[in-house]
Formats: C-alpha cells, sequence, structure tokens
C-alpha cells in the first residue's frame, strides 16, 4: 500500500507544528477572594490576624488556619494541646523556642520553621525569646488538616533551619524574581511535600517591575499571603497591599499564578497550595476531627469539659 502526500515516500513526515500556548494572563488564576481581618487576641497577651480559620473562612481544605502573629514580651503560647493537624510556624522576625510532651525542645529563628504533625495528640508551648536589641517574634502559623487514616498519627515535630532551604532564581540570579523553596516546586527546584499534613509552601521576592508566573497543580486549593509592597495579580490593575491573605482562583485552564511587582515597589509573597481533601471538618479550639464525637473525645482525652 502506499501513501500520496507532498513529500517524497522515503522521506519522514513533517514534524506538526507546534500548538501556540495561551498567554499566561490567561492561564493565570485570579483572586477570588480578599481577607484583611482585623487584629484579635490569641494566647497569652499575644496578637493574631486570622484569615483562616474564622467565621468568613472556616476553612480553605486542606488549610484550617492562617495566622499572622505578633508577640511582644511577657506575651507568647503557653502549654496547650492539639490533635488532628499539621502546624507549620514560619518565623519572619525574631526567635521562638519550642516545647512538648513529646520530648521534643528547639528554637527557630528568622526564616526558619517548625513542622509539627500533632496526630493523636500533642501539648506543646511556643514563647518567645526577648531582650534588648532583639526583635519582637512575629510570623505566619498554619493548620493543615490531616487525611482520616492518618488523624491518630503518632505526633511528629520537625525543625527547618533558613540556611537549609534551597533558592531557585528562575530568569537567572539577575533577573529579578528569587524564591525560597520550602515545600513544592519552582524554577527548577522540587522539595517533596511531606506525605502527612504537607503543602506547597513558597517565599516569593520580586524586584520592582519584575513579574513571574508560578506554575500550580491544577486541582489544589492555592493562597497568597502579601508580606511587603503592592502585589499585582494576573493582568489586573489593582495593587494588593501587605498583610492580605488572596483565595485564587482554581479553574481547569488556569496552570498558575502571575503575579508582578509595579515599577516602584519590590513585592514578598507567601504562596501556599494543597490538594483539598474530601473529608469533613470539624474544628473545636486546638482540635480537628472528623465527627462531633472525635472532638469531644479529644478534650474528654485532655481533661477538658466539652460543652
Amino acid at each position: 500500500m502506499s501513501i500520496e502526500g507532498p513529500y517524497p515516500a522515503s522521506a519522514n513526515p513533517p514534524a506538526p507544528e507546534p500548538q501556540q500556548q495561551p498567554p499566561l494572563e490567561s492561564r493565570s488564576r485570579t483572586v477570588a477572594r480578599v481577607l484583611d481581618p482585623a487584629e484579635q487576641a490569641e494566647g497569652r497577651n499575644a496578637r493574631v490576624r486570622r484569615s483562616l480559620g474564622g467565621e468568613a473562612i472556616p476553612h480553605f481544605s486542606p488549610f484550617l488556619v492562617c495566622d499572622y502573629f505578633t508577640v511582644t514580651k511577657g506575651a507568647g503560647f503557653p502549654d496547650h494541646p492539639h490533635r488532628g493537624q499539621a502546624t507549620i510556624t514560619y518565623m519572619l522576625e525574631g526567635s521562638f523556642q519550642h516545647e512538648d510532651s513529646k520530648g521534643h525542645r528547639g528554637t527557630i529563628s528568622s526564616g526558619s520553621l517548625q513542622w509539627m504533625v500533632a496526630g493523636r495528640g500533642i501539648l506543646h508551648a511556643e514563647m518567645p525569646i526577648v531582650g534588648k536589641g532583639v526583635p519582637n517574634p512575629r510570623g505566619l502559623q498554619i493548620w493543615t488538616d490531616l487525611p482520616r487514616q492518618h488523624k491518630m498519627c503518632k505526633p511528629t515535630y520537625h525543625e527547618i533551619k533558613s540556611e537549609t532551604i534551597p533558592v531557585a532564581y528562575p530568569s537567572g540570579e539577575e533577573g529579578g524574581v528569587k524564591v525560597k523553596v520550602i515545600c513544592g516546586q519552582a524554577g527548577g527546584v522540587d522539595v517533596p511535600v511531606k506525605p502527612v499534613g504537607g503543602c506547597w509552601y513558597l517565599d516569593i521576592h520580586i524586584d520592582a517591575g519584575a513579574s513571574y508566573f508560578q506554575s500550580i497543580p491544577p486541582s489544589y486549593n492555592t493562597f497568597l499571603f502579601t508580606l511587603s509592597g503592592s502585589l499585582l495579580v494576573a493582568s489586573s490593575p489593582k495593587p494588593y497591599e501587605p498583610l492580605c491573605t488572596l483565595l485564587l482562583s482554581a479553574q481547569a485552564t488556569e496552570t498558575g499564578i502571575q503575579i508582578s511587582a509595579p515599577p516602584n515597589s519590590a513585592v514578598r509573597v507567601l504562596l501556599l497550595a494543597g490538594e483539598p481533601l474530601k473529608q469533613e471538618v470539624v474544628v473545636e479550639g486546638p482540635f480537628v476531627l472528623n465527627t462531633k464525637e472525635g472532638v469531644r473525645k479529644a478534650f474528654e482525652d485532655c481533661g477538658y469539659c466539652y460543652a
């Protein structure tokens, strides 16, 4: 059998023309909701801005709580329990000491993290290191939900020191974008996500006038937390100022997020993304279970009275 065509029978058919990709702006997620909560008391005289975990947005699976905290002398988070979630504390300034009922203890300073999986239950304290010439601690604490089958796993605690976090330069070291890849993928750097209570966590620095497209798995729920500068998202001219939480859209055609800095202002923003869990969530105080009965049992186990 012969095949006729505009090329000799002995020649290979021409390669198909590469498909034209739509512009980045049309493939970018957009801001679906802006959360700018008021400051509130938490722990012992500490102050937090809780954008997730409050009445407005109870949770954004797998994310349960997003607290931006500031702690002064005499304040902190003394002994308190957890069950059923992971807590991720990222220090932006100052230092915290951690100690828990399983014998873990350590200190995290600016740029470092603690990643604690509460599992079946743990009692811990997070207290500031304060003193003359020492900045007051401030940072971000995230709670992530644990899959139902891991709710009662063994508690674990890990410190991630700032100097061990890899840095990506997607456009080269002079390209105007730097990404600390705590977990996830950016600019050719791939840090595996923790198998229990894990998520993508990127600390993105963009120089004035620069822009960056960060790919994100389409199924992931994603939010941004603005730290400094006036962030621009996708093609919108609206700038987002510091300490806002931006919940992003998640359409099947959106393969990532386009973020930029205006000509007169550098930007720093945190990006968190994770696969949503298809399960019931019951949050009561420091406990995250799948049923009210599970929460009641957690209070009983910790010696509290559940009302």
